[in-house]
């Protein structure tokens, strides 16, 4: 089992216009506050970023906001939260979410979400960490993106080993209960240096 005592969210910074998606970032703020889970996120107070953070935080949850020095001026910044935490880039900022996180959630969001999804999973693949990535499904919203997947495992660009270390749930409590019970995947044998 793994112990997830700090989960990173990946999300918009727009509410969008799907008022399922605002109310799903509402009910895993509440949970993660009932099970002691300290939210990592964006830092901002907009979007759906906000919704979730709003939610922990008035659920006495613990947030850390984790925001790049050139978004500070730009972003609306949520300055009520437990730990803010300033880098001086993006690449930094994603590199400071790894490592206070436990694991990962995606919910829905725009490129920045696909981005930062898409770069943990790499990361994951080739071995960088091997915490667990879930993708909360909300309202169908990654329907698409999850054919996508499929569509990459049969035209061989992407292996059933692989496809298989995102979780996906529309359910955030089976979600969760997924990313607890997540076995670390063996090294690729072409990165595993004990057998090159």
């Amino acid at each position: 089992m793994n112990d997830l005592n700090k989960i990173c969210i990946f999300c918009g910074s727009s509410d969008g216009n799907d008022l399922a998606i605002t109310d799903a970032a509402k009910k895993l703020g509440e949970i993660f506050a009932e099970r002691n889970i300290t939210l990592v996120y964006g830092a901002a107070k907009i979007g759906v970023m906000g919704t979730i953070a709003k939610s922990v935080l008035d659920n006495k949850g613990k947030v850390i906001g984790i925001i790049p020095n050139f978004l500070k001026k730009k972003e609306v910044v949520h300055l009520g939260l437990t730990q803010l935490i300033t880098t001086e880039n993006m690449h930094e900022r994603k590199m400071k979410m790894q490592e206070e996180s436990d694991g990962f959630i995606a919910l829905p969001g725009g490129m920045g979400t696909f981005e930062e999804l898409f770069e943990i999973c790499t990361w994951l693949q080739l071995g960088l960490h091997q915490k667990p990535i879930g993708l909360l499904n909300v309202n169908g919203f990654y329907n698409d993106l999850i054919n996508m997947l499929e569509t990459m495992v049969r035209k061989g660009f992407l292996s059933m080993e692989n496809y298989n270390l995102l979780l996906v749930d529309s359910n955030p409590i089976i979600l969760l209960k997924k990313m607890e019970e997540f076995k670390k995947p063996n090294l690729p044998k072409w990165l595993d240096s004990d057998k090159t």
